[in-house]
């Protein structure tokens, strides 16, 4: 047995460094050729954000586009900083933006998938086996320096000016130390940390293929990294490439502030023996402010956190079609070319992303939310709004179930034509925009009386137009009917019947048709502009027709 193998016996006494049985247990994945296996892989220290959405989008989109596999792992091996339920606060925030996983942990505490555990501290078995194996090859060892020893290495390194201090090369004390000597320190209960013996040396160069940035030189790493920490626990980089080969990732998505560590994991992979994947490193969101382009920050941007979307009532899924159009450049000319297909089925490309970052624009979002409201039936706008306002308006969210054909009526209006009104971007402005629907609601809004804006000189012809309204007012006419009544009111009061006649001979009349027709929508609904009047007039029904109709008349006498 050589000292290699004696080593790893001995700090993995109960580990097997047969790699062999772990492939065998996580095989490649029978998927079609050319199929993406991405994944998610957040900590449980903070809720998600809005970076994290556009990542995990991405993911799903690339996978989802070519027939692949996209799993969420937690990596949580920084436990002091996790946050209470947080796997399952990543699981449902996210499952909100229709984000949902083909593997991973699920919200009941459990897992689906073969390639599990997809939690790190659940994984402990897999990182030593492969530890194990690295010491046997002469790749990895045991470093007995304490926190007090590695403060004086760093001091005389800055005092002999190197370059990049840190653990390598004649710095690295431990590197050498026989197996006798080992033994006697753990005996002797030192705690040790397991490093990586790099096989670097200082002018060497590694290459990077990066599907956004292309290929990308660096310096090789030459540093001794930490692989396990003294309690056993891995590091991310020794963590995440085992996680991603045993998981049979093929494409890792994730920021580009892990650009300066590809070195490192370029390197493990190589030692290991394993494949690396295609490498996607994606720039931080960012906002136009000024003159200049800034990333979106948590402290000064509210729209980083999800909860703004959540309170204001953005449809989630305008939001994640409005996250694909700024990740790929082309979107938006395929979305102009296609405009009634799912935006899922756009050939997400990474190839389009940005390298600069991606710009975040408040005003954009509004205008794809507009055209996502356009697009609902109104039984989807029923189920939206009632979801937002169970949570954001109750007392709405009690009037949406007392009478659900009332309110679905009133949302159908102006909609499901070929040119819908794009009034509405989020859920939160849905009962002001309706407030003429809601009794309550009108009555405050009328309560000091009405605005006639420039109808105000005519509000002696207002009450008189209202009064021969009410007389041939029928709820069972037809829209033609309806507007022949309309036109029948204006001739009785003096106005023209006809727009083509007052613009003929203006003199002649008190004023046009649809100052009448302004009139009658003023009384029911206390605007001068809304959707469709007929329509409204059908869905507020006779009782309350005729009672507004009364009441404005008296109001304006």
């Amino acid at each position: 047995m050589n000292q290699n193998q004696q080593l790893a016996d001995l700090l993995f006494p109960d580990v097997s460094d047969d790699l062999s049985l772990l492939e065998k247990k996580y095989p490649p994945r029978d998927l079609p050729q050319g199929a993406m296996v991405t994944r998610f892989a957040p900590s449980p220290t903070g809720l998600p954000h809005l970076g994290n959405v556009f990542t995990c989008n991405v993911d799903l989109r690339a996978a989802r586009k070519t027939g692949g596999i996209v799993y969420l792992r937690i990596e949580d091996t920084d436990a002091k900083r996790a946050v209470d339920d947080g796997i399952a606060k990543i699981i449902s925030m996210l499952g909100e933006f229709g984000l949902e996983f083909d593997e991973g942990p699920t919200l009941d505490g459990g897992e689906k998938g073969n390639y599990g555990p997809y939690i790190q501290s659940q994984r402990k078995a897999l990182y030593h086996a492969c530890a194990k194996w690295l010491v046997v090859q002469g790749h990895a060892y045991p470093c007995f320096c304490s926190a007090e020893e590695l403060d004086a290495r760093r001091e005389k390194q800055t005092e002999a000016q190197v370059a990049a201090p840190g653990y390598f090369g004649e710095w690295a004390t431990c590197r050498n130390l026989s197996l006798d000597e080992v033994k006697k320190r753990l005996e002797s209960g030192q705690e040790y940390v397991l490093r990586l013996k790099s096989p670097a040396k200082e002018g060497d160069k590694v290459i990077l293929k990066d599907m956004v940035r292309g290929e990308i030189e660096f310096p090789a790493n030459i540093m001794d990294i930490v692989l396990l920490k003294s309690d056993g626990i891995p590091t991310y980089h020794f963590a995440h490439i085992v996680d991603d080969h045993f998981m049979r990732t093929t494409h890792v998505v994730r920021g580009d502030e892990w650009l300066p560590s590809a070195p490192v994991h370029l390197q493990m992979f190589e030692l290991m023996g394993w494949q690396v994947p295609e490498y996607i490193h994606v720039a931080p969101i960012c906002k136009i402010e000024g003159n200049s382009k800034r990333k979106l920050s948590k402290r000064k941007d509210p729209e980083v956190g999800l909860s703004y979307y959540n309170e204001l009532g953005y449809p989630k899924g305008a939001v994640i079609e409005y996250l694909t159009s700024i990740a790929n450049s082309s979107f938006e000319e395929w979305r102009l070319a296609n405009p009634d297909a799912p935006f899922e089925s756009y050939p997400f490309r990474f190839e389009n992303m940005s390298v600069s970052g991606a710009v975040f624009d408040l005003a954009k979002l509004d205008d794809v939310c507009k055209n996502y409201f356009a697009k609902l039936t109104a039984e989807e706008v029923y189920a939206g709004y009632l979801a937002w306002a169970k949570i954001y308006d109750a007392d709405m969210a009690a009037r949406l179930k007392a009478d659900p054909a009332y309110f679905t009526a009133m949302f159908a209006i102006d909609r499901g034509n070929e040119k819908p009104r794009k009034d509405l971007y989020r859920w939160s402005m849905v009962r002001e925009y309706y407030a003429y629907f809601i009794d309550e609601d009108f009555e405050k809004m009328t309560a000091g009386g009405y605005d006639l804006g420039g109808l105000e000189p005519k509000k002696a012809d207002m009450a008189a137009a209202l009064t021969e309204y009410l007389k041939i007012y029928d709820p069972t006419k037809d829209r033609d009917e309806w507007f022949a009544g309309i036109k029948e009111t204006a001739a009785a009061i003096g106005y023209a019947p006809e727009t083509k006649l007052y613009k003929k001979n203006p003199e002649l009349y008190k004023g046009q048709l649809s100052e009448v027709a302004a009139m009658v929508r003023i009384a029911l609904t206390g605007r001068n502009q809304t959707p469709d009047l007929y329509s409204i007039t059908q869905v507020l029904g006779k009782d309350r027709v005729t009672a507004r109709i009364q009441k404005a008349i008296e109001a304006v006498k």
